[in-house]
């Protein structure tokens, strides 16, 4: 008998309240070196949210389960040939499309078929809400640190974002490195918070000058080493304020959050720095990482993140279930303001035995 599934699927490109519907589809059967996941939870994020609305990197092609970055949940079957998993396993699928690379399932749904090397055994004491964002954000965080920039201990590290998931993860990274970082935030509210998280130095460019700060705590030998959550203008003060040399890296744009407008997405650098002065400002997408690292390069990273979550050392910021159904309540809270947590939809109402007849699309 064909067992059927609740999928969270967009019809077309655009506003994820309004092309997202919950649809019944058949569960999936697992190939050769492939496994069938039963998810439990999978978190909504921003990039999601943008990818609906045909504003990311990369385009699903509609109708498409949403969600494309990771969820937790235990191995259902294996298909023929899978190696190195068992039934009822715990993993992380690592659901992030690789640029250059084939199109992978989405994550809203009660259950996918995953290529048995995107998936990552975790341990049952990692809460799902660690669990389902094991791999985005943590693995973010230490390919900017590490392997990006190469940040080495008692050095200086300036960070736009400070505040957001990523930006806390940086800090607690750097403590645990020896790296010293200066820490961006918008709100006079927010510094306290970072500097109790571990920071060293926050500046609030609320009521501070970003570029005369950082010479002020860095000294005549300054900073040579950035990463940018922001861009625009922001970003362009990131690049002012560094050392002759430095780098900064670029990997989101949240000053731009809601352009529609590619010409918009801008970093104004001054041309002189980068004559003069040789600084450089360069990118850094995830997704593109995927598609150009090999296997192993990824399972090592995956690897050391599990290690510093399971071992403490990396706190990711506890996040929201909502049940399915509640989908648009989700969306919602991941762009509210400041909503302090990461919304993540879980399946508390299983249905895998219902028959075609329930096939219909719900609302």
């Amino acid at each position: 008998m064909t067992r059927y599934m609740r999928a969270l699927v967009a019809g077309r490109a655009g506003e994820p309240g309004d092309v997202l519907r919950v649809e019944s589809r058949a569960v999936p059967t697992a190939g050769a070196g492939q496994a069938l996941v039963r998810v439990d939870a999978t978190p909504v994020h921003a990039s999601d949210l943008h990818v609906l609305r045909g504003r990311y990197g990369f385009s699903p092609g509609f109708p498409a389960v949403g969600g494309y970055m990771e969820c937790v949940g235990r191995v259902e079957a294996l298909g023929p040939g899978t190696e190195g998993l068992r039934i009822g396993e715990r993993v992380v699928y690592v659901a992030i499309p690789a640029v250059p690379g084939p199109r992978v399932d989405g994550t809203w749904q009660e259950h996918l078929v995953a290529d048995a090397h995107r998936l990552l055994p975790v341990p049952g004491r990692l809460s799902d809400s660690d669990a389902c964002q094991l791999a985005v954000n943590p693995v973010t965080a230490l390919l900017l640190v590490t392997r990006e920039l190469d940040v080495q201990p008692g050095e200086w590290l300036l960070q736009t974002a400070a505040g957001s998931t990523v930006g806390r993860l940086v800090i607690q990274l750097a403590g645990h490195l020896g790296i010293r970082t200066i820490n961006v935030v918008r709100r006079r509210a927010a510094v306290d918070e970072i500097k109790a998280l571990g920071g060293d130095e926050v500046v609030c460019t609320e009521d501070e000058d970003l570029v005369q700060r950082v010479a002020e705590i860095a000294g005549p030998a300054g900073v040579r080493k950035a990463t940018d959550c922001v861009a625009g203008d922001v970003g362009a003060q990131v690049s002012r304020a560094l050392a002759p040399g430095g780098v900064t890296v670029v990997y989101g744009a949240l000053s731009t959050h809601r352009q529609t407008d590619p010409a918009a997405l801008t970093i104004p650098v001054s041309a002189r720095s980068v004559i003069y002065e040789t600084k450089v400002v360069r990118g850094f997408w995830l997704n593109r990482w995927f598609g150009t690292a090999s296997p192993a390069e990824v399972l090592d990273a995956l690897c050391e993140v599990r290690s510093l979550v399971v071992g403490g050392v990396l706190s990711i910021p506890p996040g929201r279930p909502f049940p399915l159904e509640r989908f648009a309540e989700a969306v919602s809270f991941a762009e509210a303001p400041a909503h302090g947590a990461k919304p993540f939809l879980v399946f508390e109402d299983r249905r895998d035995d219902r028959d075609g007849r329930d096939g219909e699309a719900a609302a």
